[in-house]
């Protein structure tokens, strides 16, 4: 095969353009595929329209930067738009838990809640002390803590000084 004919590298171009494109719309994502198929399009036509290799591969790294520029803020938008799913532990924002060991109201100290079957460290975002039997909701997940805020408190403990 010889890697350097017109000829071969118009059908390159060809599918590589149609594989990229079936690739973008089978995948879920935001233009990753595209600009590729987009420049391997305009290097095939360069292709068909006789032009030498190396101006085809011009042609297709023009093409795709071009493209990828043009559409990556149409991308930002859309992502921005979407709504973001949970998944993994992040699963857990937004939730309500029940603590079951204290949680100290000192930064990076931690307490224990139950969410669902699981138990997981516990950090309170206001600073406040949480005492075991308190409902709370999870605020995020930082590592492998959640942050959370008191919802109620059956018996308030006593605040900690610094």
């Amino acid at each position: 095969m010889d890697f350097s004919s017109p000829e071969l590298w118009r059908w390159i171009w060809l599918v590589f353009a149609v594989g990229a494109a079936v690739g973008e719309m089978s995948i879920a994502g935001s233009f990753f595929l595209a600009p590729f198929a987009i420049g391997a399009a305009a290097a095939a036509a360069s292709a068909f329209l006789g032009a030498s290799v190396a101006v085809e591969w011009i042609i297709f790294l023009v093409g795709s930067i071009a493209s990828f520029a043009a559409l990556r803020p149409l991308a930002r938008r859309l992502d921005a738009a979407s709504p973001q799913s949970n998944v993994g532990a992040q699963r857990w924002s937004g939730r309500q838990g029940l603590v079951v060991r204290d949680i100290p109201g000192l930064p990076g100290e931690t307490g224990m809640i139950r969410l669902d079957r699981e138990e997981w460290r516990a950090e309170s975002l206001t600073g406040q002390p949480i005492r075991a039997g308190s409902t709370v909701l999870v605020s995020r997940v930082d590592g492998t803590r959640l942050v959370v805020i008191p919802l109620d408190e059956p018996d308030a403990l006593p605040s900690q000084g610094v």
